[in-house]
């Protein structure tokens, strides 16, 4: 098949843990190069913010990026590019009027509101996926939520006329059918993690070298509703352990986010200063081992469209001590491969995290069992298998219309 992905914001060449860098650029670049090793000709589509980028650029597993010209060529935070998005389907129109592809998906709202423009005209399909829907954010972000205010109605609208919307957690079927979205029009299919490269005993000399007896681990994108200083709050109640927070702005730039300047000072008022590390972006490459020398990985959001920081610390045999939110629910067995605690209980997650720390076998069987649970659901594969599933039940039926000559 012909595949074209939309992601306007979210780049695949785009290194995870920025402000807009996270979960989405993994999913999108990782599906792309799956479909492409089993033939699939895939390109992604993304707003291109640097003069320097190349029109196209390849994937190193397979697929092409195409750098889409929409709103000026610079960093924009992705709550001030839905004015361009018109623009960039109508460079999707002209695109794909040369080179019809069998399938459109669109990663993000903003994204499918520019995929829509461009397919339309050409009768092509549109899946939709949306990583994170406007109402879950606006109910828990509150007036801190910067969105456009065109979202709800066009999340309501592209939820209703795509192909099929691909949610990536059971719960966001519920959130969706409360937007008019019917069930029978929505496939579930979770994100995936990477486990030959996340995986049990995992070394990397760059991995910082503890100083307590007990290591906690939490990453993912610097912003506030991550819920990180839950987890330095919690720390207060975890004596002999420390807390390392990988994510955001590399380390030399730290102090100028704002951020960390919340959770440093949070740190030192609640008097753990001394156990807590940010570590701001990590290399990739890292990852696994310092995943792997945690004694568990604590993620403590108050939502979480999905979240893929608890697949790859299960990949790496650790477990998870994760929010009852969103796509936890999916991925974090309770009582099996990590616990799930009332998101905001910051005593429930420094009690759960205690006798997790005092029991090392039941840390071991939480290991292995996650190692288990994640090859058996979560591989990039079995994700491919049901995304390719979906397109091409949306694919039939939809041939080119016929040209007047």
């Amino acid at each position: 098949m012909r595949i074209a992905m939309v992601s306007e914001h979210a780049s695949p060449l785009a290194a995870p843990g920025g402000t807009d860098a996270g979960g989405q650029n993994v999913y999108v670049a990782r599906l792309a190069e799956e479909l492409s090793r089993r033939g699939h000709d895939v390109t992604v589509h993304t707003r291109r913010d640097s003069t320097d980028l190349p029109d196209r650029v390849p994937l190193p597993g397979g697929g092409e990026v195409d750098h889409v010209p929409a709103g000026p060529p610079d960093v924009l935070p992705k709550d001030d590019l839905y004015p361009y998005m018109t623009g960039f389907g109508a460079h999707l129109a002209r695109a794909w009027d040369r080179e019809r592809p069998d399938v459109v998906h669109a990663h993000y709202w903003m994204s499918g509101v520019a995929a829509r423009i461009g397919a339309h005209p050409h009768g092509i399909p549109v899946v939709q996926t949306f990583h994170a829907l406007g109402s879950v954010e606006r109910r828990h972000q509150g007036r801190r939520d910067t969105s456009p205010y065109e979202r709800l109605g066009s999340e309501r609208q592209l939820g209703r006329s795509c192909g099929r919307v691909l949610a990536t957690c059971t719960d966001e079927v519920y959130e969706l059918a409360e937007l008019g979205v019917p069930p029978r029009q929505v496939s579930v299919v979770p994100c995936g993690v990477d486990v030959e490269h996340f995986r049990p005993g995992a070394r990397h000399s760059d991995v910082p070298e503890r100083q307590r007896r007990h290591r906690l681990v939490a990453c993912g994108r610097l912003v506030r509703r991550k819920g990180f200083d839950r987890a330095v709050r919690a720390l207060t109640e975890i004596p002999d352990a420390e807390l390392l927070v990988a994510g955001g702005p590399p380390g030399d730039l730290l102090e100028t986010d704002p951020e960390a300047e919340r959770l440093l000072w949070l740190s030192d008022r609640a008097g753990v200063a001394d156990r807590v590390r940010l570590l701001g972006a990590v290399d990739p490459a890292r990852m696994p081992a310092l995943l792997g020398s945690a004694d568990a990985v604590l993620c403590t959001p108050s939502y979480e469209p999905f979240g893929i920081v608890p697949l790859e610390a299960m990949a790496c045999g650790v477990p998870v001590v994760a929010t009852d939110v969103g796509g936890h629910r999916d991925t974090v067995a309770d009582r099996r491969t990590g616990r799930l605690v009332p998101p905001g209980d910051t005593r429930a997650i420094a009690s759960t995290v205690r006798d997790l720390l005092g029991d090392d076998e039941l840390r071991r069987r939480y290991g292995e069992a996650g190692r288990e649970r994640v090859l058996a659901r979560f591989t990039w594969q079995r994700v491919a298998d049901g995304v390719e599933h979906v397109y091409r039940q949306v694919a039939v039926g939809h041939e080119p219309p016929s040209r007047v000559a």
